[in-house]
């Protein structure tokens, strides 16, 4: 498997999705997302546009690099959340991301895409 395939499934799985469905996201079919993951093909600029509208780390995907947070853009709901996330035990952080991507995609299933935050007074 090809670092960029390895590192598209990982994200894949990151986000809770199937194949399938994440292949529909990027515009192809079950198939072909199958073999950008096997290394068998390489995905393209639109596809991979497409899923990285979708919450996808294409930098990451690209380069093993993850895309890296900037903390002075976070609200400070943001910051406590993400503070009591690190202060957690591992298993719960896993049931928290598990819980995260399931509300993530399904707010993307009912509006086409990712509801916009509330803005904070």
């Amino acid at each position: 498997m090809s670092g960029i395939g390895s590192r598209l499934r990982q994200e894949r799985e990151r986000l809770g999705l199937s194949q399938k469905v994440f292949g529909e996201n990027g515009g192809v079919e079950a198939n072909a997302q199958g073999k950008y993951e096997s290394g068998g093909r390489a995905p393209k600029a639109d596809y991979l546009s497409r899923v990285a509208e979708k919450g996808v780390d294409v930098l990451y995907v690209l380069t093993g690099n993850a895309t890296p947070i900037q903390l002075e853009n976070l609200s400070q709901i943001e910051e406590k959340v993400l503070g009591d996330y690190r202060a957690m035990f591992k298993e719960d952080q896993d049931a928290i991301r598990r819980l995260t991507s399931t509300l993530a995609e399904h707010s993307i299933t009912v509006n086409g895409k990712p509801r916009q935050p509330p803005q904070e007074s």
